[in-house]
């Protein structure tokens, strides 16, 4: 499809750059906004680690979402962004003193724990600028999720969280102390997951575990489920939008909610993939003993998914009409893994085209580096192409 890319005004940008389309972004947060506001005390945050260009961030947090943060960098842009403290939620299993206190600075909503140690820091460094701060507690449900084994995190053996066993332990522990103030519970299973029933075991082990609570008299006003929600790579074009409805719907109806309990959501991937392209040019088209290579400028420091977890990203020449041939598309990095798919079909390949990566929103831009001392790719949205 590619009438959704402004190709007149991509001739004149340097490439590699990201292109980001801001009427898809709107109307997927207009989906979740929608979906989300048919049940009570549903609050959306916004996973800052999914894709943090300011100008993306901006057109988020004028949709109201808050924000989920696991750095202090990342606390800053969503306050740069205009993200309001009272809907940003810090995660993350090593936070510095240094980015602690910049939450408590900016008196952010909550701090979700994830060990004993970081609690009593926590509670040090909030005492010392005579400040309460809020907690929720990271519980590792032992939970599965049907996805990538580097991006499950709800397994025993990962390294996030607290173990079920001792969670009423760190909570009674938490009342103990002076500068801390127990307000949640936090979980998180894993990213891409599209099995809907994942979220309904994560469900299922919450309900557990807060009548396990329950009989001890520990009341928890807010439940976060994380975020999790993968997209469709393989069909940009025909699934732009996640399937919202399923997602709420699916907690709505297996997740007992307490009265007055509020549940927390963190969505990053399924907010800003789809909306997201890294255009590329080829340079070169290289006819090999046994297959062709068209060789773009784009490369694994610009968008790192293939080659770390061999992730797929829809590939389109934008400029080519021809015939499909087969290719294999890499990049220019010294790297044997600077390959972006092989055996791809593609309209004709020569010098000059220019190539989409598709449904590369989050966990592109973000993750590029500067290996073989490339310069960092720049972001556009579609109102800086007017």
């Amino acid at each position: 499809m590619k009438g959704i890319f402004p190709l007149d005004k991509f001739k004149d940008i340097e490439t590699p750059f990201y292109y980001y389309d801001t009427q898809l972004l709107r109307e997927t947060l207009r989906t979740i906004n929608s979906e989300s506001a048919k049940y009570k005390g549903f609050c959306v945050h916004y996973a800052i680690k999914a894709n943090a260009n300011p100008k993306v961030l901006n057109v988020i947090s004028q949709a109201g979402l808050g924000a989920d943060c696991v750095s202090g960098g990342e606390i800053q842009a969503a306050i740069n962004a205009g993200f309001h403290a009272d809907k940003i939620v810090f995660a993350g299993v090593g936070k510095s003193d240094k980015e602690i206190n910049l939450g408590l600075d900016k008196d952010i909503f909550c701090f979700n724990v994830e060990s004993v140690p970081e609690l009593e820091v926590i509670n040090g460094l909030a005492a010392a600028k005579n400040k309460v701060a809020r907690v929720a507690f990271r519980i590792n449900p032992n939970v599965g999720a049907h996805t990538h084994a580097n991006i499950t995190t709800g397994l025993a053996e990962n390294k996030f969280g607290i173990a079920m066993e001792d969670m009423e332990s760190i909570i009674l522990h938490a009342d103990e102390l002076q500068n801390v103030k127990f307000v949640g519970l936090h979980f998180h299973i894993g990213s891409q997951i599209l099995d809907m029933g994942d979220f309904v075991a994560l469900c299922n082990r919450i309900n557990e575990l807060q009548d396990q609570l329950e009989k001890h008299h520990i009341k928890v006003e807010n439940i976060n489920v994380g975020g999790g929600l993968g997209i469709d790579y393989n069909n940009p074009n025909r699934v732009p939008i996640p399937d919202f409805k399923a997602y709420f719907e699916t907690y709505a109806r297996h997740l007992k909610l307490r009265e007055g309990q509020t549940l927390h959501f963190e969505l990053g991937r399924a907010v800003v993939a789809q909306c997201g392209s890294l255009i590329a040019r080829v340079l070169y088209v290289k006819q090999g003993s046994v297959k062709k290579f068209a060789i773009v400028d784009a490369g694994m420091t610009d968008l790192i998914r293939p080659a770390l977890y061999q992730a797929y990203h829809k590939i389109e020449n934008l400029s080519s009409e021809e015939a499909t041939d087969v290719y294999d598309v890499v990049g220019p990095i010294c790297e044997s893994s600077d390959v972006f798919g092989k055996a791809i079909d593609l309209n004709a390949c020569h010098r000059g085209d220019l190539m989409a990566f598709r449904s590369a929103g989050a966990y592109g831009e973000i993750m590029a580096s500067q290996y073989n001392c490339r310069p960092l790719p720049k972001g556009y949205i579609t109102e800086d192409m007017h």
